[in-house]
C-alpha cells in the first residue's frame, strides 16, 4: 500500500473525472451520465441532479485536467486554492462499509466543492511525498486517458480502459515475430 485506501479511491475517481472529457465523446454531457459517474465511483452526500451542478461538476473536470501538466510548486498552489474555496475542514468518519477515513466538507456541502476538497487531499499525498510523477498520460497510440500509477515501482504506462496495453504487446510481439522471419 502506497497510500491511505481512501485517498487511493479519491487518486482513481480523479482520473476517471477527467476521462470522462478526454475521449471524442464527451461522457458527462446529461445530469443521467453525472449520476451514473458519482455511482460508479462511491461518491455519497448531497445531489442536486440538476443542470447547475453538472456545469460545476464540468468545471471542475477542466481544473482538474491541468493538474495532470503542472510541477510540484504550481500543483502545491492550485491544492490550495481549491481547499480554500471548498472551504475544507478536514475531519474524520466512518460509514458505508469504510472504516476510519478522512472527509474534508460536510456531506451538505455543493456536489462540486466536495469532490475538488476530496481530490485536492488525495493530490496532497502525492504533492508531500513528492509522487506527482505517478499522474501519467496512457502513452498508447492516440490514447490520451489519465490514470494514477500505484504500481510500487512507478512502471505503469498504459491505462486500463482501452485496451492500449494489450494493443502495444501485440504489436511488439509482432514486429519481433517479422524480425525474426
Amino acid at each position: 500500500m502506497l497510500f491511505a485506501h481512501d485517498t487511493d479511491v479519491a487518486l482513481v475517481a480523479t482520473a476517471a473525472l477527467i476521462n470522462t472529457g478526454r475521449d471524442d465523446v464527451d461522457t458527462l454531457s446529461t445530469t443521467g451520465e453525472l449520476r451514473d459517474f458519482l455511482d460508479d465511483q462511491g461518491y455519497t452526500g448531497r445531489r442536486d441532479g440538476d443542470a447547475t451542478e453538472l456545469d460545476a461538476v464540468r468545471a471542475l473536470r477542466t481544473r482538474l485536467d491541468t493538474l495532470w501538466q503542472l510541477g510540484i510548486d504550481d500543483a502545491a498552489h492550485e491544492v490550495n486554492v481549491m481547499l480554500r474555496e471548498a472551504d475544507a475542514r478536514p475531519y474524520l468518519t466512518r460509514h458505508d462499509g469504510w472504516d476510519w477515513h478522512i472527509h474534508v466538507t460536510e456531506p451538505e456541502a455543493p456536489l462540486a466543492d466536495r469532490m475538488a476538497a476530496e481530490n485536492a487531499m488525495a493530490l496532497i499525498d502525492l504533492i508531500r511525498t513528492d509522487q506527482l510523477s505517478r499522474l501519467k498520460t496512457c502513452a498508447g497510440e492516440g490514447c490520451r486517458l489519465v490514470f494514477i500509477d500505484l504500481s510500487r515501482n512507478r512502471s505503469r504506462r498504459f491505462c486500463s480502459d482501452g485496451g492500449c496495453g494489450n494493443r502495444a504487446h501485440v504489436a511488439a510481439y509482432r514486429r519481433r515475430r517479422a524480425e525474426q522471419d
